[in-house]
């Protein structure tokens, strides 16, 4: 498989109960297959599946499936601390008829580079389907370092790694020394840097609310090649992935940006709290005008 485009990882919608909006996750799925992503991510970070029990995590699973239709890669993540668990999950995925895994490393648990290994080739040989993975010690607090990455290799089904560490250095590394594993954008404020590297592909959770913006700057860097154009459109973003960024609202922000195209994200699960009403203004005045500026770039209506 290869990733290629804008790869959204999907909210979770909730109700005010906190239980699973279903209406609006179809229309959520609807907007962004309409808007021209090119892949749905199902129970990633942004999809708040560590606060949902198992059964919830693969009514998701099924429901996208059955909302997607096809028509786009349905990838599932595996996020678990217990590989069993993360095999359990894999297998279901596979059941729902997932078109590929993100295998990220399994949190708490401090694993070596040989273990994050092992843990990537037992769900590899449980479910047998092409996986990205997925590489943030900012929240798993270790990298998938060489020896992962050079035992990952004796399977074909890695075919890329969605690269959220920050340093621009492993993406140079990973450019250079593993071309045989796709490089995926993880780290928004770094796309344009990750394009002229030869990534294809971008996992931006910010899609959800704004695939426009984002498939403009993978248009005009990877597809283009018009890095002059990219670099404006990357300007005009920075200010959104500020936003994004501080404070720690980052899901808050995702949903309610999605509730500003009129779609009823509701609030995230505990621990986390929704956003207040001056966050909100901010939030709507920075995307009010990155939309305006990408539409006086591109010259298309966002």
């Amino acid at each position: 498989m290869r990733f290629e485009g804008i790869y959204t990882p999907i909210v979770t919608p909730f109700h005010d109960d906190f239980s699973c909006n279903e209406e609006a996750l179809e229309q959520t799925v609807e907007h962004l297959i309409k808007a021209g992503v090119h892949g749905i991510i199902v129970a990633g970070s942004t999809g708040e599946y560590y606060a949902q029990t198992e059964k919830e995590r693969i009514w998701m699973m099924n429901r996208c499936a059955e909302f997607i239709k096809n028509r786009v890669p349905m990838i599932v993540g595996t996020g678990a601390i217990r590989t069993e668990d993360s095999i359990g999950f894999a297998l279901a995925a596979k059941a729902a008829g997932a078109n590929g895994l993100l295998i990220s490393t399994p949190p708490y648990a401090y694993p070596t580079g040989r273990e994050i290994a092992l843990h990537a080739l037992a769900i590899d040989r449980a479910a047998n389907l092409p996986a990205m993975l997925y590489n943030y010690p900012g929240r798993m607090s270790v990298n998938m370092d060489e020896e992962t990455l050079d035992r990952l290799g004796r399977s074909p089904n890695f075919c890329a790694i969605k690269e959220s560490s920050g340093d621009i250095n492993r993406v140079h590394m990973l450019a250079r020394d593993y071309p045989h594993i796709a490089l995926s954008c993880g780290m928004d404020d770094q796309a344009l840097e990750f394009f002229a590297w030869g990534a294809r592909s971008w996992v931006c959770a910010g899609s959800n609310f704004a695939p426009e913006a984002h498939i403009a700057l993978y248009r005009s860097c990877a597809i283009d090649g018009d890095f002059t154009k990219g670099r404006k459109i990357m300007s005009a973003m920075l200010p959104l992935m500020s936003v994004l960024e501080q404070g720690g609202k980052f899901v808050q922000c995702i949903k309610h940006g999605l509730t500003l195209r009129g779609i009823d994200a509701g609030p995230p699960r505990k621990p986390l709290q929704p956003l207040n009403k001056e966050d909100k203004r901010q939030l709507a005045e920075v995307i009010h005008t990155m939309n305006t500026t990408i539409s006086n770039i591109t010259g298309e209506a966002i």
